[in-house]
């Protein structure tokens, strides 16, 4: 009996201890279900303010998109248009150009403002709200100085890369020295040149390469000198050492890189015809597709076919002077008999019309019906700095040569200098 005794009570205890462990986790869970629901209230946002959180779009300006056509696809109101298009009196923000980039600003699904990003240098800030006014705004670049050093190689394009400089420097330079040196057939290896140029930074980025400074180029036991200075008109133009003006009224090439397969040869064997006709001019090895460029300012006399010579375009200068680019692939569009070009324009592009075995340019330069070697025939200067000038173009050219071969010792090439 007391053994039955003892058992009932060891099971009422458990019952009871059972009992209140059931509650207590009842009472545990019921907790925690309020709990979530308390922070599931606290996260609850109003409609209004997710509304009025602000946002914003982009569009970057496709070929044959006008503003009328981007705004529409934005929202932006007839009457806030209406207003733009009227206070644009310049018409610089209705002028949009491929690339252009476009920031909408909304607030409350609202548009509040437009900036038309032009470049890293311009733009224009358009406040729609509480009236249309636009602003331009210009930054104005860091201009920060570079400077590079190469020995030759194989060539002078390839050296520069190799060197890290910016291909629109490597193209820089060449044209500065294009009225002196040939970069086809002058350049050779062991050649050494030296450049220091302007970097353009705008909030800390790079936006452009700038301006060369000065720039000095050995070849042929021969040493070139250019001095960015200011010239004629109040432009910058680029002076040897002595202030006389590197520009010449023709440039030594044609095309910026290539190699001479031709020279001036007045008994040269023709490689079609396998008899002896003058090659009365100089034959450029290029690939198909490379830009041509006018040697020179003039008038275009005649552009198309011209018997062997193929697509051809003849440009008459001053001084009786006339240039000959001769078996083309195709012409620049815009060329017609009559039209002035400019030196350095693009004319045309390398090809194998007419009497070729393989895509090049044939180049000639006359002088009244004399056909001349372009390689060799003197090229009439620019005129010099005036001798008011030239105290302040020495000093400069003192500065430049001083921090220039300051940075020449840091440079890995200086042991080619000395």
């Amino acid at each position: 009996m007391l053994l039955i005794k003892n058992s009932w009570a060891t099971l009422s205890y458990g019952l009871l201890a059972l009992f209140v462990v059931l509650i207590i986790v009842d009472v545990g869970s019921e907790s925690e279900i309020k709990k979530v629901e308390e922070i599931n209230e606290m996260r609850v946002i109003p409609a209004l303010e997710l509304n009025q959180i602000p946002s914003k779009e982009i569009h970057v300006v496709q070929s044959g998109e006008n503003l009328s056509v981007i705004f529409e696809k934005y929202k932006v109101t007839l009457n806030s248009t209406y207003q733009i298009f009227k206070a644009d009196k310049t018409g610089d923000v209705k002028n949009l150009q491929p690339g252009d980039r476009l920031e909408f600003s909304f607030l409350d699904s609202k548009i509040q403002s437009i900036r038309i990003i032009k470049s890293p240098f311009l733009e224009f800030q358009i406040l729609i709200l509480p009236e249309v006014t636009i602003s331009r705004v210009e930054k104005m670049p860091d201009l920060i100085q570079s400077f590079k050093s190469g020995v030759i190689e194989s060539s002078f394009y390839l050296t520069g890369l190799k060197e890290t400089i910016p291909e629109s420097v490597i193209m820089d330079l060449a044209y500065i020295f294009g009225w002196d040196i040939d970069f086809i057939f002058d350049i050779r290896e062991g050649d050494k040149f030296k450049v220091l140029y302007e970097t353009a930074y705008i909030d800390g980025v790079k936006v452009d390469n700038g301006s060369i400074l000065f720039a000095e180029f050995f070849s042929k036991q021969r040493k070139f000198t250019a001095i960015r200075n200011k010239g004629k008109n109040k432009t910058w133009d680029y002076f040897n050492e002595k202030g006389e003006s590197l520009e010449k009224a023709f440039l030594r090439a044609p095309l910026d890189f290539a190699y001479v397969s031709s020279h001036f040869n007045p008994n040269r064997r023709h490689p079609i015809l396998n008899k002896i006709r003058a090659h009365n001019g100089v034959d450029y090895a290029a690939k198909r597709g490379v830009p041509i460029r006018a040697t020179g300012d003039g008038v275009i006399e005649s552009v198309g076919w011209k018997g062997g010579y193929g697509r051809s375009v003849v440009i008459r200068h001053g001084g009786d002077i006339t240039t000959l680019y001769a078996h083309m692939e195709k012409y620049n569009s815009s060329l017609a008999t009559g039209i002035k070009v400019k030196q350095g324009q693009t004319i045309g592009y390398v090809g194998d019309s007419g009497l070729a075995t393989a895509p090049h340019l044939h180049y000639e330069f006359r002088v009244g019906d004399k056909r001349t070697d372009p390689l060799t025939v003197a090229l009439p200067s620019a005129l010099p700095l005036s001798k008011l000038q030239i105290a302040d173009f020495q000093k400069l050219r003192l500065q430049y040569e001083e921090v220039s071969n300051a940075l020449l010792l840091r440079d890995p090439n200086a042991p080619a200098f000395e």
